[in-house]
């Protein structure tokens, strides 16, 4: 496993094949291997950001937050 700081409140976790995106204490978007995928969950204009910056102009699947959830093991 794997943590780094990517931006304000932007992180990046390596775990399980998977590369997440967490604004704030969220997992968002992810670096799967079928490709990118994000949240289909609307949190805020911030979190908004968070994945366009992280994406930066990559068409990416959106999926269930669960999706992002059981990667992590978040509840």
């Amino acid at each position: 496993m794997k943590v780094r700081n990517v931006g304000s409140n932007m992180t990046e976790l390596e775990v399980n094949g998977y590369t997440v995106l967490f604004s704030y204490e969220t997992p968002v978007a992810a670096l799967t291997p079928q490709g990118y995928a994000k949240t289909s969950q609307w949190y805020s204009q911030t979190t908004t950001r968070h994945i366009n910056k992280w994406l930066d102009g990559i068409d990416a699947v959106e999926m269930p937050q669960d999706f992002f959830n059981s990667i992590t093991g978040e509840a």
